[in-house]
């Protein structure tokens, strides 16, 4: 038994009730997700998609799909989102993305809630293009919860700033301290 069996119970059981959950993925869905990514998915989020549903659950039933293209709504996949937001090797462009770091839940307006694959706690981070200054892309991110475990924690305690009654009140915007330097570093290929 490992440290996030009591979370995933309570994940569980927090979306039984959802109309958008989707049936578990197969053993071998976090396999093939890899492999595509080019990276290991965070052991949690893995663990999720096997164990809870591969996508309608979390905050607003709304946890991406694991892989596969836009659906007929134009949701689209954490491989796919991930995919499409990297830009091709060698590209001219002052776009990035950080390497190893997948969106998971489409909040709107072009913001995303993203797990930092690459970091042991599997970073939670919020995305939103509305703070890019110039071609600033780094501006762009926030810290929106220390790890995954923390932020379904918070979304399974009625406490995160997404709760139709919390309005912004109390929830300050952190910088993501690393964004510079992961930007910079998938943007020469260091990833």
């Amino acid at each position: 038994m490992n440290d996030f069996e009591e979370l995933i119970s309570r994940v569980v059981a927090a979306s039984a009730a959802s109309d958008l959950l989707r049936s578990p993925v197969s053993a071998a869905g976090p396999a093939e997700a890899e492999r595509k990514l080019g990276f290991r998915l965070h052991p949690l989020r893995a663990a999720l998609y096997r164990r809870v549903g591969n996508g309608g659950f979390g905050p607003s039933d709304s946890v991406l799909p694991l892989s596969g293209g836009p659906s007929a709504d134009w949701e689209t996949s954490v491989v796919q989102g991930y995919s499409d937001r990297i830009p091709p090797r060698g590209s001219d462009t002052w776009w990035s993305w950080p390497e190893g770091v997948v969106p998971v839940l489409d909040w709107g307006c072009a913001m995303f809630a993203c797990v930092d694959c690459r970091s042991d706690e599997g970073t939670v981070l919020l995305f939103d293009p509305n703070a890019i200054s110039g071609q600033d892309v780094s501006r762009a991110w926030f810290v929106d919860g220390g790890s995954l475990a923390e932020w379904l924690g918070t979304w399974l305690d009625g406490r995160g700033r997404y709760e139709e009654d919390a309005v912004n009140g109390g929830f300050p915007r952190l910088r993501w301290a690393d964004a510079a330097s992961r930007l910079q570093s998938a943007r020469l290929g260091d990833g």
